[in-house]
């Protein structure tokens, strides 16, 4: 049954998040630069210090948690595997040139993640358990007087989470762990699904404490190993640039085990990849938004911004440097093998290949609690607040289940739901533009 479903589910996949969704994604994000002026980029350093600079006034308004415990979760999602095989995929399939296409994702998913945060916290609620519930379902049914659509997007997030944000992630811990230490996939499963529950079945505000913590211990950590690679090869930085720059507009000539790309190869690679690693327009993030106390839909949307910054200009730039900063990504490695062995050629005693297992654990694991609150708040719109504690405990469970299965058809319906959750998403980001517009527009003259 498993060898006949793949091939189909395969093709619809490969359909879904074929070029018209990659250029609805991008275009969405080149439309609404246009629309804010390009506030992405003049007002990312404001957004950096809202981001990262605590406000006591802000703990005074509406919302559960605060603005950098809601970036924090969104990141925890958002961080993952796409940082670190998605990038390693990317350089090996469609050459250097792929991380300037990334780069391109990211600046303009910077104005799809702001705008989708401001309509977020505009058209939140508060539930009867007194929490805040946003998100794309939440603007598509009363911004845009769509219900039918927000109920389509709660579906595919919904499916989405037990797929992409738990089982998937589960059984990638589950066998790095096995290769590495030779623990049993049970043993590992019923260790991480013990450690969910100690944190999700507590709520947003139990997954925001252990968030604010683990993110940015975790991608420090590895920001600081990629570092000190690049120190040790910093003269050939200037050439590695080069590269990237001329392979993004020109053909990859084939060199030892890669073979070769051309430009349009490159550029749908590094899309999609981009797109993959910060998900900006697929409607996840602003869910967690949604949760932030803030004054203001513009405050939090402006740190929200800086999740794409930090995942894709930060964390992916630095694991494709140093990837191309040797000659192993022509050797016909790829995916976590290849950024784990070229870890480990610059770092001695092991010590690289261990920052890369360490951090793929630290990244499924945080993706599995904040997808666990983007799940539980599609089921709360779908359903009834009474539905959530069940949930939760479902999503436990299936935390222990994928670490023990072969995944390959749950990786393909992920990948759907993923792409399905888009199209909703960005038909409510066009047309309530205007109203993000506005919003911001009042925001800065109110500042002023």
């Amino acid at each position: 049954m498993e060898s006949q479903l793949l091939p189909i589910l395969t093709q619809i996949r490969d359909y879904i998040w074929g070029l018209p969704l990659i250029i609805l994604l991008v275009g969405t994000g080149v439309f609404l630069t246009i629309r804010l002026r390009g506030l992405q980029l003049r007002g990312l350093f404001y957004s950096l210090n809202l981001a990262f600079f605590k406000r006591k006034e802000d703990d005074q308004e509406k919302g559960d948690i605060s603005h950098f415990q809601a970036l924090m979760t969104a990141l925890a999602a958002t961080v993952g595997t796409g940082n670190i095989v998605g990038v390693a995929i990317a350089i090996v399939v469609g050459g250097p040139g792929a991380l300037f296409w990334m780069w391109i994702t990211g600046i303009f998913g910077m104005a799809t993640k702001y705008s989708e945060a401001v309509l977020a916290i505009k058209y939140r609620e508060k539930d009867e358990f007194g929490t805040m519930s946003g998100g794309p379902m939440y603007y598509l049914s009363k911004g845009l007087k769509a219900k039918w659509l927000g109920v389509l997007f709660a579906v595919f997030a919904f499916l989405a989470a037990f797929g992409i944000g738990n089982m998937v992630q589960s059984n990638s811990v589950a066998d790095s762990v096995q290769t590495s230490l030779g623990l049993p996939y049970w043993v590992t499963g019923l260790i991480l699904a013990t450690f969910t529950a100690m944190v999700v079945l507590g709520g947003i505000k139990s997954i925001a404490k252990v968030t604010q913590v683990l993110v940015p211990i975790m991608i420090i950590v590895y920001f600081l190993g990629a570092t000190i690679i690049l120190i040790m090869k910093i003269a050939d930085i200037p050439q590695i640039f080069a590269l990237i720059f001329k392979s993004a507009f020109t053909p990859t000539a084939a060199s030892g085990g890669f073979l070769g790309a051309t430009v349009m190869h490159t550029i749908r690679m590094g899309v999609s990849k981009g797109v993959f690693s910060n998900e900006s327009g697929l409607g996840s993030a602003p869910i967690a938004a949604a949760a932030a106390r803030t004054p203001n839909p513009v405050k939090q949307a402006l740190v929200s911004m800086t999740q794409t910054f930090i995942d894709t200009l930060v964390v992916c730039t630095m694991t494709g440097l140093v990837i191309l900063s040797s000659d192993l990504w022509t050797s016909g490695y790829t995916g976590a093998e290849l950024t784990t062995i070229v870890f480990d050629t610059f770092l001695p005693g092991g010590f690289g290949g261990f920052i890369v297992t360490v951090s793929l654990i630290c990244f499924a694991y945080s993706t599995i609690l904040g997808w666990c609150y983007y799940g539980e708040k599609s089921i709360e719109y779908l359903f009834s607040e009474r539905a959530v504690k069940g949930y939760r405990i479902v999503f436990v469970i299936f935390v222990a289940i994928g670490a023990m299965l072969k995944l390959e058809v749950v990786w393909r319906v992920s990948d759907i739901m993923n792409g399905m959750m888009a199209f909703p998403n960005l038909v409510g980001l066009i047309g309530l533009s205007s109203v993000i517009a506005l919003e911001t527009n009042k925001y800065f003259y109110n500042k002023k």
